[in-house]
């Protein structure tokens, strides 16, 4: 069975919700809540490749190919990976990712 758009998309919202959750936890400093949060990140990730290009296009603000790459360095560099890289698409990437997301979802089919 193939997924849908709004189905990848739905998939980024629960996996933004989910790390709000985390981090109401703690910090990315405990190693488990760091984890959780990056899992999570791999996911927004592998829904954004799986999105079609056309429906992308309409957030072009949005850097989808940086997201794709992330979730690429995170799945294969995660020894390597730094707190501080985390912390900041936390706080300015996943606003306005969340804000575009919303609105590609409210789209008419």
């Amino acid at each position: 069975m193939t997924r849908r758009d709004d189905q990848w998309l739905n998939d980024i919202v629960i996996a933004i919700d989910a790390i709000r959750g985390h981090l109401a936890r703690g910090g990315l400093d405990d190693g488990l809540v760091f984890d959780a949060v990056r899992v999570r990140l791999i996911e927004i990730g592998e829904a954004v490749k799986a999105i079609g290009a056309d429906v992308l296009a309409q957030e072009p603000d949005i850097a989808w190919s940086d997201i794709a790459a992330m979730r690429n360095y995170l799945a294969h560099r995660y020894f390597d990976t730094d707190h501080a890289i985390i912390q900041s698409t936390i706080d300015h990437d996943l606003p306005p990712l969340a804000a575009a997301v919303d609105r590609l979802l409210r789209l008419p089919s």
